[in-house]
């Protein structure tokens, strides 16, 4: 017989569940499963969703589970738990990505937590430009204070010549990705067409029809294949009035899977933070999933650090655009 306690318990796992596939991921592949016994649950990384042709490491498949664990995480502390964590308990299951024991907290959440919490719903990706309003150096100060309290760091692209270098690589790779075969069968695998039933992919209320140029211009992903599916962008959008925003690599010191865990739970950080400033991130993965330019942007623009993410964060144009998810009972299976 279940007592109170214990109810109380499964209640909070299951919203904290509920609260991590909320999680951005590449290509909304959603490549995680939960499992899950009274106070102890498990995070594994689902290989079946892995790009194989972008991301044949698995790099990418564990930032997007890193980002999960941080909604778990935050989840459980907003509902009054200790999330007590272990990423890659076992070095013969590589999949199994952390285990996180749910002890019961002796504080109330504080402020900070809640408020970052209440972002979990709100925040979106974004794939479009963004307004003229700047990103204020205290709350640039605050994103990158998030990705090193997490094991990462931002690193912002001041000079006009890096971000034109970067928007440059990132063209140079969505042409090379495009006029690949099995580039082009994999973003077909994961942005299926309007008539579809799916829960996961990018789907055509994901994005813009026709993506605002930006100066310097990072080439959007094309998801629609010439096919004219997507959102028809505002008046602004078509105007050209879009803005790049503020372009940042999150860089980790080492390149491993733990490092990729550290990168997706900053990543995480760094958008809810941003979220409650009125902020939002478009991503541009293109050239880090080439791996002979990966090592230009690391040798470059990175130091002695690895790129794992570029992104652009600003003010977004034009309301936030739809997204879907995965029912939770699909991703979560109770272990004996």
């Amino acid at each position: 017989m279940q007592t109170k306690n214990n109810v109380e318990t499964g209640e909070a796992v299951r919203q904290a569940v509920e609260d991590a596939v909320q999680a951005p991921s590449v290509h909304n592949t959603q490549p995680w499963r939960f499992g899950v016994r009274g106070a102890r649950l498990t995070l594994r990384a689902d290989p079946d969703r892995r790009l194989g042709v972008a991301d044949p490491a698995g790099r990418e498949m564990l930032i997007s589970c890193g980002a999960a664990l941080y909604n778990l995480r935050l989840s459980l502390r907003a509902q009054g738990f200790e999330p007590v964590v272990r990423t890659l308990p076992d070095p013969d299951r590589p999949h199994l990505l952390a285990d996180v024991h749910a002890e019961p907290g002796t504080e109330r959440p504080d402020e900070d937590v809640e408020r970052e919490y209440a972002q979990i719903r709100l925040r979106h990706s974004h794939r479009g430009g963004f307004q003229d309003d700047p990103v204020s150096a205290g709350v640039l100060a605050a994103l990158r204070h998030a990705a090193e309290r997490e094991g990462a760091r931002l690193v912002q692209a001041v000079d006009p010549n890096v971000r034109g270098a970067l928007a440059a690589l990132t063209e140079a790779a969505e042409h090379v990705q495009r006029r690949t075969p099995a580039y082009a069968a994999e973003i077909a695998r994961w942005a299926p067409a309007p008539t579809t039933a799916r829960r996961d992919g990018v789907q055509h209320a994901a994005y813009p029809s026709r993506p605002p140029r930006t100066e310097p211009n990072f080439a959007a992903r094309d998801f629609a294949r010439g096919q004219g599916w997507g959102v028809e962008p505002d008046a602004s959008g078509d105007a050209g009035t879009s803005r790049t925003g503020l372009v940042v690599l999150l860089v980790t010191g080492d390149d491993t899977p733990a490092a990729w865990l550290d990168a997706g739970q900053a990543l995480q950080r760094v958008l809810l933070r941003a979220a409650e400033q009125g902020l939002a991130a478009a991503y541009h993965t293109q050239a880090l999933q080439v791996p002979e330019l990966r090592e230009f942007v690391r040798a470059r623009f990175c130091g002695d650090a690895h790129p794992q993410m570029l992104l652009r964060l600003g003010v977004p144009e034009g309301a936030a655009l739809a997204t879907v998810r995965r029912p939770v009972d699909e991703v979560l299976t109770e272990e004996p």
